[in-house]
């Protein structure tokens, strides 16, 4: 299985539409958003493919994101955190702003990948058992080389990461 991971959109629609054109390139079913979408506007975008989000500290909207969330088919926003199983590989999901969390989630061993956004620079590495992604961000001022996604093959556990634009 195909797991998108994308993070910090903040209202960049033209990154989620070429984001978007990765993930179906790449045959990808199920995406995960690590946080900061900004407004529920952007969820349409996603439309055609099943999106698990958390909230960001910059994602004031949380009803609008919630009813955004409810039209999108199988899609689910988790609130700060999810914990989430795709085939056999388990995937904590924060946005990330204490990064005491993300390495506790890292260094628990429970889980496969731990996922995190908010510090818009792209990141892979390995604790343990766990690898730990930060897709990157699509934040206006970040530089290009971090504006990226991220593609996780559930059978491989292989990590791709694609730039954006």
């Amino acid at each position: 299985m195909q797991v998108g991971i994308i993070a910090d959109t903040h209202d960049n629609v033209e990154a989620i539409e070429d984001a978007v054109a990765i993930f179906e390139a790449e045959s990808v079913d199920t995406v995960v958003h690590c946080g900061d979408f900004i407004a529920p506007p952007v969820l349409p975008f996603f439309e055609g493919l099943e999106l698990h989000g958390v909230l960001g500290n910059n994602d004031g909207e949380v009803e609008g994101l919630e009813a955004g969330f409810a039209d999108l088919a199988g899609s689910e926003l988790h609130g700060r955190f999810a914990d989430l199983t795709f085939e056999d590989s388990r995937f904590a999901v924060l946005h990330g702003e204490d990064r005491e969390d993300v390495e506790g989630y890292a260094e628990s061993g429970e889980y496969d990948f731990v996922c995190y956004g908010h510090h818009h620079e792209r990141e892979q590495r390995e604790v343990g058992e766990t690898t730990v992604i930060n897709p990157g961000a699509q934040f206006p001022t970040v530089p290009s080389e971090h504006r990226t996604v991220a593609v996780v093959d559930t059978e491989t556990e292989e990590v791709r990461f694609e730039r954006i634009g």
